[in-house]
């Protein structure tokens, strides 16, 4: 959430920013909005002021036996007693309107953020590895699953119906096998904290990272008003949530491995078959909360940390950093990597990383106290995936394949799988 100063500060920066995202200008319907709740709020103290002077007045004017002075004293307070109530209701319907005014608000793109109207404007920063090389065709993953025996998306589809997977045997320990390594890898040499986080939030950790008001129809939500999270961002961001950290505290560096559940609203008939965009999947997340000083220098090392995971799978893949108008709605800058899945012969995002600067901090109220000066500061946050669980199976499955449909185990997976080499068809 942007500070309504700083907007009113800043109209022209906030409507250019805006621009850039592809928007409309703002600054002047959030300046009207606020100069009239202002209006209010003066006008409510005001008379609350008259009334306590009024008060005292009364007071006087009896002890000097002025009764026709008293009553007319009197007779104030009860008008305002009856204005005042209503002002008050004035002033928290507009400030409630100013507020979900600016939640609404996107987060101001960084100055080095490539302006672009989506992903044909994303900018390519380097390529790692090869794309592997064949003289067989290559499948896609649901082909490959199916004929092993370990994917079923029929059974899925009579289970629960559309965009679910049902993962068996051999495929199953798979990606248990990558969602474990991912998670060893993060705790053991990039230095997370592992956490195990609640799985159904309320309606104040989703306004905190900002999937709330403005994407609800992406979510789940539970009859008792709870909601599924759709990235465990979600509740290891809102860790720090009214909180006022030290700063030496920072950075914190948290990861959890978590189912992630997905409405998928805006995704009707995009990759309808397979497990590529589901309802349910598994995700390991990474996030930071830093200091205003350390979150850019935090972003590299986070996609650095995403990276990683790659590379030791030795999988092909891009990174490239989102344009103007393909980022996140909280984010300042973000960086996709993209894995080379030859079934589709193209690049796939598994892995987003975004820093977001005090956006979030401000909508959860998280601050810390500086080291130097000791004042008080919200907290910068980033998050990141590290990766899609499912996605890298895909990518897995894809890469690995033999001629006979067989697959072939990554060999920094093998400590995982049990001395299992290669995976073949059900028997």
């Amino acid at each position: 959430m942007l500070d309504m100063k700083w907007i009113r500060d800043n109209a022209e920066a906030l409507d250019a920013a805006l621009a850039r995202r592809g928007a409309d200008a703002l600054s002047s319907k959030l300046i009207a909005l606020d100069e009239n709740r202002r209006a209010v709020v003066q006008k409510a103290q005001e008379m609350q002021s008259r009334r306590n002077a009024a008060s005292k007045e009364i007071g006087v004017a009896m002890a000097q036996k002025n009764a026709e002075l008293a009553e007319r004293l009197k007779a104030e307070v009860a008008a305002i007693k009856v204005d005042l109530p209503a002002a008050e209701e004035e002033e928290r319907r507009l400030t409630a309107e100013l507020n979900d005014a600016l939640s609404r608000i996107p987060n101001i793109p960084l100055a080095d953020v490539p302006q672009g109207k989506d992903e044909h404007d994303n900018v390519v920063r380097h390529l790692i590895g090869q794309k592997p090389g064949w003289n067989h065709a290559a499948k896609e993953h649901f082909d490959l699953g199916e004929a092993l025996g370990y994917m079923d998306f029929e059974g899925a589809a009579k289970i629960a119906g559309a965009r679910f997977t049902i993962l068996k045997g051999q495929l199953a320990r798979l990606e248990r096998a990558i969602g474990q390594f991912m998670l060893d890898t993060h705790t053991t040499e990039h230095g997370y904290l592992e956490v195990q986080p609640p799985l159904m939030v309320r309606d104040d950790a989703m306004f905190g990272t900002g999937q709330l008001p403005k994407f609800a129809e992406d979510l789940f939500q539970t009859t008792d008003q709870r909601w599924l999270i759709p990235t465990a961002e979600v509740p290891l961001t809102n860790l720090v949530r009214e909180q006022i950290l030290e700063h030496d505290q920072l950075p914190l560096r948290l990861t959890a491995l978590t189912p992630c559940f997905r409405s998928e609203a805006g995704s009707a008939g995009r990759d309808t078959r397979g497990m590529l965009r589901q309802h349910q999947f598994n995700k390991v997340e990474l996030v930071s909360i830093t200091d205003a000083d350390s979150s850019i220098a935090e972003h590299e090392r986070m996609t650095e940390c995403a990276e990683a995971i790659l590379k030791k799978l030795g999988l092909h893949f891009r990174t490239v950093t989102l344009c103007t108008g393909d980022m996140g709605f909280g984010s300042q800058k973000t960086y996709d990597i993209e894995v080379w899945l030859p079934g589709q012969n193209t690049y796939r995002e598994i892995s987003s990383c975004s820093v977001c600067g005090d956006f979030q901090g401000r909508r959860m109220n998280a601050r810390y106290r500086d080291r130097n000066d000791r004042s008080v500061r919200f907290v910068h946050t980033l998050n990141g995936s590290g990766t899609a669980v499912g996605r890298a199976l895909i990518a897995v499955m894809e890469n690995y394949q033999n001629e006979d449909g067989s697959i072939a185990i990554p060999d920094v997976l093998l400590p995982y799988m049990g001395g299992l080499k290669k995976i073949e068809k059900a028997a």
